[in-house]
């Protein structure tokens, strides 16, 4: 079974730090693209990070540039975001996701075959 398992979410304070992991079954984890989608309650899934194979090339939206981190452990086959200087607006919900090649440049929702789940961001 393709599995994509987030965790790490929870409530944080402004200006502090969380770490998301998504725990990825073998297949998923070695497809060409991973990454991380929010969802705001209202507001349309927005790409936040990508990272392709090997971990040597990321993107990041505007809205998390300089404050969230993405890579990859791939002894452990997992994907990490490293979130500082939370805001409220960063409160949603976390996907990991997965995709093939040519999915990580443009952080298009449509173009990644596997989501997890999601794990909940509260930042007050």
């Amino acid at each position: 079974q393709v599995q994509l398992v987030e965790s790490g979410g929870g409530s944080v304070q402004a200006g502090g730090s969380l770490t998301l992991s998504c725990a990825a079954g073998r297949y998923t984890y070695k497809r060409n693209c991973m990454g991380w989608f929010r969802q705001r309650p209202g507001k349309d899934r927005e790409g936040l990070a990508t990272l392709w194979i090997g971990g040597a090339t990321t993107t990041y939206a505007d809205s998390v540039k300089g404050r969230f981190a993405i890579s990859r452990d791939d002894a452990k086959n997992t994907l990490t975001l490293q979130m500082a200087n939370l805001r409220p607006e960063d409160g949603a919900m976390y996907y990991c996701v997965a995709g093939g090649l040519g999915t990580c440049l443009f952080r298009r929702p449509t173009d990644f075959t596997y989501w997890g789940q999601g794990t909940q961001v509260t930042v007050s």
